[in-house]
C-alpha cells in the first residue's frame, strides 16, 4: 500500500488543528507561521473564503529526491518522502527542484538542515493515520491508500 492524503477544501473550516498537530507530532517550535517554513510544515491559507492546505505533496516521482546527490531525501515504500538531515550536505538542490516550493532551509542556524512534511512516516509505518488527518474535525484531511483516495476524489468531484 502507498499511503496518501486527500485534502477536501470544501470541508475545511480553517481551524488550523492540522498545523498544531503537525507541530506537536514532529516536536517543532511554536508559533504556527502563516507560510510553510523549516519549522512549520503545514499551514492553512485562505483565498477568497476557501481554505487551502499547504504541505509536501509526497509526489509519486519526487524531483527533490531525484536531484539529491547524497540521498538525504527518499521516497519510502509506504508513500512518504522523508529526509535524513545527517546525510544532507546543504546544497539546497531539493529546494530549487520542488515545483511546489515545499523544502525550506533553516537559515537561522549555524548548522542548518532542511524541513518539510514527512507525512508522519513513523505513524504511517505503524499503520496509523497522519497526525493532521487524525485531528481534522470535519474530515477535510483524509488519510488512506493512495489509489483509494484517488477514487474517492473522483467520486466527490462527480
Amino acid at each position: 500500500m502507498s499511503a496518501g492524503l486527500l485534502i477536501d477544501t470544501t470541508r475545511c473550516i480553517g481551524c488550523g488543528a492540522c498545523s498544531a498537530a503537525c507541530k506537536e507530532q514532529n516536536e517543532l517550535p511554536l508559533p504556527v507561521e502563516e507560510r510553510t517554513t523549516a519549522y512549520t510544515w503545514t499551514t492553512v491559507e485562505t483565498h477568497d473564503g476557501v481554505h487551502v492546505r499547504r504541505l509536501c505533496m509526497h509526489c509519486a516521482e519526487p524531483t527533490c529526491v531525484s536531484v539529491c546527490p547524497v540521498a538525504a531525501l527518499s521516497k519510502t515504500p509506504e508513500g512518504p518522502v522523508v529526509y535524513d538531515g545527517a546525510r544532507c550536505i546543504g546544497c539546497r538542490y531539493c529546494i530549487m527542484a520542488c515545483p511546489f516550493s515545499v523544502p525550506k532551509y533553516q537559515w537561522d542556524r549555524a548548522i542548518p538542515v532542511m524541513g518539510k512534511c514527512i507525512m508522519c512516516h513513523p505513524r504511517v509505518k505503524a499503520g496509523l493515520p497522519t497526525a493532521c488527518a487524525a485531528v481534522c474535525p470535519t474530515g477535510a484531511t483524509f488519510f488512506g491508500d493512495r489509489d483509494a483516495l484517488i477514487r474517492e476524489a473522483h467520486r466527490r468531484i462527480e
